[in-house]
Formats: C-alpha cells, structure tokens, sequence
C-alpha cells in the first residue's frame, strides 16, 4: 500500500498525535504492511482523545487644486442607496467589487499592465468601511504588541528630492512615532499590515487566490503639508486604496516599462507628470509596475492614511521561462547524449563567447523549444512552491482549528469525495527531493497554505518558513488529477492498481484537511 508522507512537522498536540499514530510506520518510499483499517482506527482513537483534551513620494504640492496635467482615465460612483461593502463570496466577485464599476474584463484588456485607472468614489459606506481597515489611532495597540522600526515600522520624510529615515533603534513606541508624525512632519509606513488587521488579512488572501501570487500591503499615514518618499518606480502592481483624508498624486510616464526593480527618479529627469489628482476616502487608484509616482498630503488639510496593495513581484514571463527550463533541460540531458557531452577545455576561461559555444547553444534551445512544443507537463522548480509556501493562510474568523485538524467521516472505499481549499493547493511533479544521487525519481507533490503562519507573511522570514503537504510516487498522478478536475468522485473510481491504494490516498489526503466526504 502507498500513501503520501507530510511534508509538515506539525505543532499542536492534536497534529503530534496524529502524525505519531498514523504516519509512524510509514517509510519515505511509501511501502508498508498497514492496512486502511489500521489508519481508520489510529484517526478514530486520536479523534476520540481530541474530544476529551482540547477545550470546545519632491517638491511640496502647494494649494492642492488639480491644475495642469489631466487627469488619468478616471469613473465617477455616485453613492448607493445602501451600504456598500466588498463581496467576498469568491476572489473573483472580491477583485469585481474591488474595482467596480470597471469591468474584470475591461480592467485587463485596457488597463492592466498599460495605464492607470482613478476610481473616484462618492459613496460614505464604502468610505466608512476604507476608513475601517486602517487608521492612525490603530499604532497605538499595534506598538502594545512589540513593533520595531525597520522591520514593521519606518518613518520617513521626503526633503529636497531624497528620502530622509528617521528610525530610532529597536521597539517602536506610540508616543514617539507621534512626536515625529506631529513634530518633524514625518510619514510612517507600516509593513504588512494584514499580519494584524483581519481584514486586510481577509481581502489579501483572496487578491492571492485571484491572481495566483503574493499579494503584499503598506500603510503609508502623512501629516498635512508633508511628502513621505521621494518620485520613485516600484516593481510591483499597485492599488491604492485612500483610507483618511486627502491625498495629492502625481503620475509620469515610465522610463522602464514593467520595471523589474525599485528605483527613485530625479525630478529633473521625469520632466512633468501626465496625471495629478486628489484621492479621497472610498477613491481606488491602480498603477503598472514601472509607473514612476510621488504623493503628498498638502497643508491645510487632515493627515492621509492610504494602503498600498501590491502583486505580480516576480512574476513574469522571464521569471516562469527560468523557472521551468532547468527542469527541461535535467529530462532532455538523460535522453539526448548531445547535451552530455563536455564543453570545450577552457570555455569558462574565455573574455568573450566563441562563435562555436554560440552557435551550439543556439541549436540546443531549438531543440529544447521544439521538445516544449510536445510536453504537458511544466516542471516548475521554485515558483509554484515558494508561492504556496509564503502565502496567506486561509481567512478565518476563528481560530483555525478547522484548517489543521480533519473533520467530518472518514473516507472509505465506498466513499464519494471532494476536494476543498482547492485555491490554496498547488500540486506538481519534481525530483523526489529525498534523494541526493543523480537517479532521482520523479515524485508528486501537492503543497498547500493551510498551515502557514500569518503573522510572518511578506516578512522574508526564510528560516521559519516550512513546506506543508503531501508526497506521492509517479502511478498516483491520474488520480490526483481526477480529484483535482472533478467536483465529486467517487473513491473505488480512481486510477489506481488496488482498493488498498485508492483508500490510503484519500486517507492521506482527508489527513491534511484537502478532502472531505460528501
């Protein structure tokens, strides 16, 4: 009988135990003499000892006035008659209502990736709610809880074109943070917010299931009559979401299109800008990677608070093509001898590539181009796993339980079954990674976020960070696939050689929480 190893060490008392009864005997080639009945009695115990122990950016702006330049494509929203919230129902009807009343299809067609796109918004409810997800009197609880400057907290002020720090060293506290915000005119930026407020929590983990990358957020609160950061590009896709007051923007045109990199641009150098508007509480401002920008409060006004959300870091065409050929190339070198063969003595010696190394280069990458035209399956090394494994976690009122233990019946032969979380799942084929020799075997493997820490998210915590989910040998992929392509199926259904195997799949699987009984 096979079944799929955790690939998750596990923290509670409940998952130690469950990891103890039922994966003890197992060996990392998923051979053993157990039988499903074994697993159902293990689970059955556990979950009878559960019940029992676990308790139920230069110059000031002046007046403000939009003066000059036009502004860029904009949609005026008058206010609804009733309150008006984000829909939350799935991550499309979330990036909808988000947008709205611009189109999904319109906003990718016209803008994404293009040109900017003002929503301008007269609506109080939606303003009301804005205002909810973040406000200056939300630092003094957030410093409670140990905030440090650097890490989750910056303060900054733009002075004659260059971007002034004036962090202090170790834990942030309110009343300073205010003495700087009130005395020295100095923006704080918060890093990552949605580690804390649970609603940003709620709308990024959707926008990530939406887009299918990491979605990231920054508060940025600016006294009036102050500019935090200088005119800058980022390497992500923005939307600015205005919570309170007033903010003055300017757009120039970029002079690196989808820029790769985060860079600050002189003014001399951007000439003037093509867009400058004011957002407001309830507006949505959506730039390309690459959109040189700067903001400031202007003076006379309340201070600003807006949040930054951004996405689609690394995630180009460019980045996906690295990502998939090496694992190209690694299947292509075992069958063409071609691409075993030593390079010429000194290559890596030489100033300039000869026309020769050139030349044969050139002819493998047809090759390789011609064997791609012919594959079903792309190897993705990293990005599918480091996406899943930095991720939010499932949004969750509670507090979690349900994401880490199984619930529901156990699945049987005679079981009908379904998967759930399908949006926070990746399943890929790679290189059995318990293996060092140059015969590695080719495994499944299926990585999912329900276990992920929220509290280190976006944080570039790579030592805390851990792989969860599963491992299964090669014969087990149709199966898979027929749960993953399915709405239900029925377990005796599955792909697999025997009964036994068919029942210690979706043991496994029901296991990491992945599929239920229906």
């Amino acid at each position: 009988m096979s079944l799929g190893s955790s690939l998750s060490r596990g923290t509670c008392l409940t998952q130690l135990l469950l990891l103890v009864l039922v994966f003890a005997s197992w060996t990392s080639s998923f051979v053993t003499s157990r039988s499903p009945k074994y697993i159902e009695v293990c689970i059955s115990l556990l979950l009878c000892l559960e019940d029992r122990t676990m308790p139920k950016k230069a110059k000031p702006a002046g007046s403000g006035k939009e003066e000059g330049p036009v502004p860029c494509k904009q949609v005026k929203v008058e206010a609804a008659g009733g309150p008006s919230a984000l829909n939350f129902d799935s991550p499309s009807s979330l990036f909808e209502s988000l947008i709205s009343p611009i189109k999904t299809e319109t906003f990718f067609k016209e803008f994404w990736e293009q040109k900017p796109l003002l929503i301008q918004r007269d609506d109080p409810a939606l303003a009301t709610y804005y205002r909810s997800l973040f406000k200056l009197t939300d630092l003094k609880s957030l410093c409670s809880r140990g905030m440090y400057y650097g890490r989750d907290v910056n303060v900054c002020r733009c002075v004659n074109g260059k971007k002034k720090v004036l962090n202090k060293d170790g834990k942030a506290h309110f009343l300073q943070l205010r003495k700087d915000f009130d005395q020295k005119r100095a923006t704080i930026q918060f890093h990552q917010p949605q580690r804390f407020k649970d609603e940003l929590w709620r709308i990024q983990e959707k926008l990530e299931c939406y887009f299918g990358s990491l979605v990231g957020s920054n508060v940025y609160i600016t006294p009036a009559g102050s500019q935090g950061l200088p005119p800058h590009y980022d390497d992500v896709e923005v939307f600015i979401l205005q919570l309170e007051g007033e903010k003055h923007w300017r757009l120039y045109h970029p002079t690196v299109p989808l820029a790769r990199e985060y860079s600050v641009e002189a003014e001399e150098r951007i000439g003037r800008p093509v867009h400058e508007f004011m957002l407001k509480p309830g507006d949505l401002l959506y730039f390309p990677r690459g959109t040189i920008h700067q903001a400031d409060t202007p003076a006379g006004l309340a201070h600003s608070t807006h949040v930054t959300i951004s996405t689609y870091q690394n995630n180009s065409w460019g980045d996906f093509l690295l990502d998939t050929i090496s694992g190209l190339v690694f299947d292509t070198a075992k069958e063409d001898v071609e691409l075993r063969a030593g390079i010429p003595r000194q290559l890596l010696l030489q100033v300039e590539s000869t026309t020769v190394a050139t030349r044969r280069l050139s002819g493998f990458l047809r090759m390789l181009a011609d064997r791609l035209e012919g594959t079903k399956e792309l190897l993705s090394s990293d990005m599918k796993k480091d996406f899943i494994m930095h991720r939010l976690p499932p949004y969750s009122a509670g507090d979690g339980a349900e994401l880490s233990t199984p619930g529901g019946k156990l699945p049987r032969l005679d079981s009908v079954v379904r998967l759930q979380f399908k949006d926070y799942i990746v399943l890929t084929v790679l290189p059995d990674q318990d293996q060092s020799d140059e015969a590695q075997e080719k495994m499944v493997y299926i990585y999912h976020s329900l276990k992920n820490r929220r509290e280190t998210h976006m944080m570039g915590n790579e030592e805390e960070t851990e792989s969860h989910g599963l491992r299964f040998p090669l014969s087990h992929l149709d199966a898979l696939k027929q749960i993953w392509n399915s709405s239900t199926i029925s377990v005796k259904d599955l792909k697999l050689t025997t009964d036994e195997e068919r029942e210690s799949l979706v043991l496994s699987l029901w296991t990491e929480c992945l599929i239920q009984v229906v």
